[in-house]
């Protein structure tokens, strides 16, 4: 019986078993291994890009329906991907300063892009004459980037043109 045991012992120390026919678990690129790498656009600021892209192409096409859909997208997804990139840093505070880092630029860009398809989407409300949807994604504007920036100029212009408020700014 104990001979029984040893056979496989064996075979394996005279190399009677062929490893031609192996399948080695080898990925050339390391960086496609990563399921959310820049090259697949599900959760990712590419992704709000497309978006934006798809509604700029029914606004040209006259089709606003479409386009607000597409915006909205844009919008829900650049306020999700802010929300991960700083609670990932609020999480890692304190733990590793390289991570901060990264969620902060991150997470900066994911509200550059959500400042512009809140523009957008502001734009396309004002065109519907529906101008008190659009108070509200643009006052976000000023609050997430700041009355400084291009974005948050324009946003106040905006408000002034549609008579929200009357105070120029001089900033």
């Amino acid at each position: 019986m104990k001979f029984l045991k040893l056979i496989p012992i064996l075979f394996i120390f005279t190399g009677v078993f062929s490893y031609d026919n192996l399948i080695w678990a080898e990925v050339k690129n390391p960086k496609n291994y990563k399921v959310l790498s820049t090259t697949n656009k599900t959760l990712s600021i590419t992704n709000v890009k497309d978006y934006l892209r798809q509604g700029d192409k029914f606004v040209k096409s006259g089709d606003y329906d479409k386009a607000k859909d597409s915006y909205l997208d844009a919008r829900k997804l650049a306020t999700n991907l802010a929300a991960f990139y700083s609670d990932l840093n609020k999480v890692f505070k304190g733990v590793d300063a390289r991570i901060p880092n990264e969620m902060r630029k991150k997470g900066k860009a994911s509200l550059q892009i959500l400042a512009e398809s809140n523009e957008r989407l502001a734009s396309l409300y004002i065109k519907n004459e529906m101008p008190d949807v659009a108070v509200p994604l643009l006052i976000e504007n000023l609050r997430i980037l700041s009355p400084n920036s291009p974005e948050g100029k324009k946003a106040y212009k905006m408000l002034i043109q549609l008579g929200f408020v009357e105070t120029e700014y001089k900033g």
